[in-house]
């Protein structure tokens, strides 16, 4: 009896294996989420760029900034003074016509519709270049010799205003080679055109661009022979009945800005003659 009671008591520890390197949290995955996101919004980005013309780019833009007043008055009432203070040229709240009052100062005038109408002006304008267009590009049915005349010919509206843009082809330039002198067909075309603008008033700006020169030139041609081709449908549109005072600006761009992948091809040859949005 006495000798088991000195016996050790048995004890059984049993010991749990985790196999694996144990758990390290969830945080990867929200970090992965993000950037799975963040790349999906990127490409959404990218596609919508290159699936949207210029004036719908320019529409998605003045939703998340808007660059035109939603409200006439953007002051912060509606009754007898419509949220403007007695002394409306110092005070902050500008009204929906683009100025805080009827006399405002260069510095304080806000960039608002044109003459006070909201957005009236720009409507106008658009319908009026509409016509012009059709004038433009509606002709090319009339004779087999103005059908390859108008392939010379494309129109776009910008921020800037209307361009219609004439241009080289292979074969068919609009001037002599590497000279200002004009060919039959530019005569042709700028007739046309003087015809068509004279529906509207706006005012007109003239730039012309050229295909580059090979380096080994000792001299490059580009500015002077751009700026003389500006100068030249400057020349040919006034004798043809354009009112002198209605061309604002005539540039000569160089070889800066080459439509063809290729920046020697004649297709880089090209005029602008742009119908600008403000006088």
């Amino acid at each position: 009896m006495g000798a088991s009671r000195n016996v050790a008591p048995i004890i059984i520890k049993k010991k749990k294996i985790i196999a694996g390197g144990g758990h390290h949290g969830g945080a990867w995955k929200v970090a992965y989420a993000d950037f799975v996101t963040a790349m999906m919004a990127f490409f959404m980005l990218m596609w919508l760029l290159n699936a949207t013309t210029e004036k719908q780019r320019k529409g998605l833009a003045d939703y998340f900034s808007p660059s035109v007043p939603i409200n006439r008055i953007s002051g912060g009432g509606d009754g007898m003074f419509g949220g403007d203070s007695v002394f409306s040229e110092d005070a902050f709240p500008r009204n929906g016509t683009g100025a805080s009052n009827l006399h405002p100062t260069e510095s304080e005038a806000a960039r608002g519709a044109e003459h006070g109408e909201d957005g009236a002006n720009d409507s106008i304008v658009e319908q009026e270049w509409e016509v012009v267009q059709d004038m433009l590009l509606g002709r090319g049915g009339e004779s087999t010799v103005e059908k390859d005349l108008f392939q010379h010919m494309t129109t776009r509206t910008t921020d800037e205003g209307l361009v219609i843009e004439l241009f080289d082809l292979p074969g068919r330039e609009l001037f002599r080679a590497d000279t200002a002198q004009e060919a039959p067909q530019l005569v042709s075309l700028l007739r046309i055109v003087r015809a068509s603008i004279d529906h509207v008033s706006n005012p007109v700006a003239v730039g012309a661009h050229v295909r580059a020169y090979p380096v080994v030139l000792r001299g490059d041609p580009v500015w002077p022979l751009s700026s003389g081709r500006a100068q030249r449908v400057r020349h040919l549109l006034e004798s043809f009945g354009l009112d002198r005072e209605r061309v604002r600006r005539v540039t000569g761009h160089a070889d800066t800005k080459p439509l063809a992948k290729d920046p020697m091809s004649v297709e880089n040859n090209r005029v602008e003659i742009i119908l600008l949005r403000r006088p």
